[in-house]
């Protein structure tokens, strides 16, 4: 089976006309859903390396000296 390439294009270039379209808020939550699954995925990882490439997001250092 052969695809259709241009039947491809024009679906994934709707897509991403309807993901432009939505709202910034919506934007930010699936943003932290991709986030928290690709956590998950390194989390269940059995490799060193994705344990150790997990960004972790700490507050900023503060000026009491």
């Amino acid at each position: 089976m052969k695809p259709d390439l241009a039947r491809i294009r024009e679906n994934k270039q709707a897509f991403r006309r309807e993901l432009a379209e939505r709202p910034i808020a919506e934007k930010l939550r699936m943003l932290d859903v991709l986030r928290e699954r690709a956590l998950a995925i390194r989390r269940g990882s059995q490799s060193g390396t994705a344990r150790e490439a997990v960004v972790q997001e700490a507050p900023p250092p503060s000026d009491n000296h």
